[in-house]
């Protein structure tokens, strides 16, 4: 077994791991450690031991516990790099640049300063760069993020009022399709699914896989199922209830029933007379609004 810690830099919620060095290091303490960009400042938020074989890649060391100097100038690199957005979108002006700057940070040695950008394609940035080199007399990189990126980074509120997920804890993001929100009953309307960076919440990632288990053993609409009155078509569905509503048919009238998943049983077979059953039938008896029926049960 193995000691690491695992540290949190500022612009990221993602956990990176190190070799403690043999140092005393406690969750919240400041670290300096060597990272492919160079030395940056963090903050270690887990301690851990694991099997040597557990690690794919050679660890790099924490160098040192931060200093107060080190807390200063991690401050001064932050002044200094708002300083350097406003210089920068200036310069973006010069060159009529079609891109948006999100951010920019130094490296904790200063042997780096970062911009992070959006735009709609790609953009000839290589006058700007020079330019940049001159002004600020240290390497210059530009990153073009996406701009769910661009929301994490500035954060916001989503529509249940709360900060943004990608904001406060979410590491990385995952792919989120529209299936799950057919998949979960919701509003295809662009504007109730999407979050404050124009693409499907994230959320809707977070209930899929209980979604899909129930999804499996519900029914289709128009199939037959089994009931204790005798076999009906299904009309509707509300997954979350795992409630069933179905409709018997006979020469006379039509009557509906809704019944506990369980209390049905699947034939996996469609009634073919179901499209012309369902041109026949009331909007409000087959809508999702049926749920308001059973509010008072």
């Amino acid at each position: 077994m193995i000691d690491i810690v695992g540290v949190r830099f500022k612009k990221s919620k993602k956990t990176y791991y190190f070799d403690p060095n043999s140092l005393n290091i406690e969750i919240g303490n400041n670290v300096i450690v060597e990272t492919v960009r160079g030395q940056e400042f963090g903050t270690v938020v887990l301690k851990k031991q694991v099997e040597e074989e557990g690690i794919l890649n050679e660890l790099k060391p924490v160098l040192r516990l931060a200093t107060q100097e080190d807390e200063i100038k991690n401050i001064d690199n932050r002044n200094k790099a708002r300083e350097a957005l406003i210089i920068c979108e200036k310069e973006c002006e010069k060159y009529n640049l079609d891109m948006k700057l999100i951010d920019c940070e130094y490296t904790f040695d200063n042997s780096k300063l970062l911009f992070y950008f959006t735009a709609e394609g790609r953009i000839d940035f290589r006058e700007l760069v020079r330019d940049l080199a001159s002004i600020f007399k240290t390497r210059i990189e530009l990153r073009q993020i996406g701009i769910r990126d661009e929301a994490k980074i500035i954060g916001g509120l989503g529509c249940c009022g709360r900060a943004t997920c990608c904001s406060t804890f979410l590491n990385s993001f995952t792919p989120v399709s529209i299936k799950m929100a057919k998949d979960q009953g919701l509003s295809l309307n662009p504007s109730k699914i999407s979050g404050i960076c124009g693409r499907l919440m994230c959320c809707l990632k977070y209930e899929q896989d209980g979604y899909e288990c129930v999804l499996k053993r519900m029914p289709r609409i128009g199939e037959i199922v089994e009931t204790e009155r005798g076999k009906a078509t299904v009309v509707s569905t509300y997954t979350i209830q795992e409630l069933v509503k179905v409709i018997y048919t006979n020469e006379d009238d039509s009557e509906y029933a809704t019944y506990n998943l369980e209390e049905i049983k699947r034939t996996h077979k469609f009634n073919k007379n179901y499209e012309e059953m369902k041109s026949e039938l009331k909007d409000e008896e087959v809508g999702i609004e049926d749920l308001k029926d059973l509010e008072g049960e």
